[in-house]
């Protein structure tokens, strides 16, 4: 039923509502990775604590992902514009994605391997926990990075399409 109405939508509709889901569907699932592997490293109210702690740059990434993911689904669906190709935006969703989540995750991290006698774990997991502010705004940067390469493609092809459009008049 929901397929059905939203396939009856208008063009424009449609046009606004993909990378809006998207979008938000992308925040949501980095919020939920972030709160389960901290849950599962510690408790759910230390997730929640610590989400809280550091909300000043989590939620900037999670944001910033979300902005980067609909940015994404624009240029891959060609909903604004016809794009030739879509660069390394692609790239550069999965390494800001994954780069935020292992740091939002880091400062958990030494308590998971506590458990485990592998020392290189330890030691890795050590390492991430302290500079895990380092590696969280390496990950806001990655994602900032990658909105505005999308940002460049999109507006570079969207230029063309409409210089094309008023010589072809």
């Amino acid at each position: 039923m929901i397929g059905r109405r939203f396939f009856a939508m208008s063009s424009t509709k449609r046009r606004f509502l993909w990378p809006l889901a998207t979008g938000i569907g992308g925040a949501f699932l980095l919020t939920v990775v972030y709160l389960v592997i901290v849950s599962i490293a510690e408790s759910p109210q230390h997730a929640l604590d610590l989400f809280w702690q550091d909300r000043g740059i989590v939620i900037p990434i999670i944001l910033g992902f979300g902005v980067q993911v609909a940015l994404y689904t624009i240029l891959k669906k060609r909903l604004f514009a016809p794009v030739s190709s879509t660069g390394p935006s692609g790239k550069l969703v999965g390494v800001g994605g994954t780069t935020s989540t292992v740091a939002m995750v880091a400062c958990c991290a030494h308590h998971v391997t506590d458990a485990l006698p592998i020392l290189g774990l330890t030691a890795a997991a050590t390492f991430l926990a302290q500079y895990r502010t380092l590696f969280m705004l390496i990950g806001l940067g990655t994602t900032l990075a990658g909105i505005v390469v999308m940002s460049f493609i999109l507006f570079r092809e969207r230029r063309r399409a409409l210089q094309m459009a008023v010589s072809q008049t």
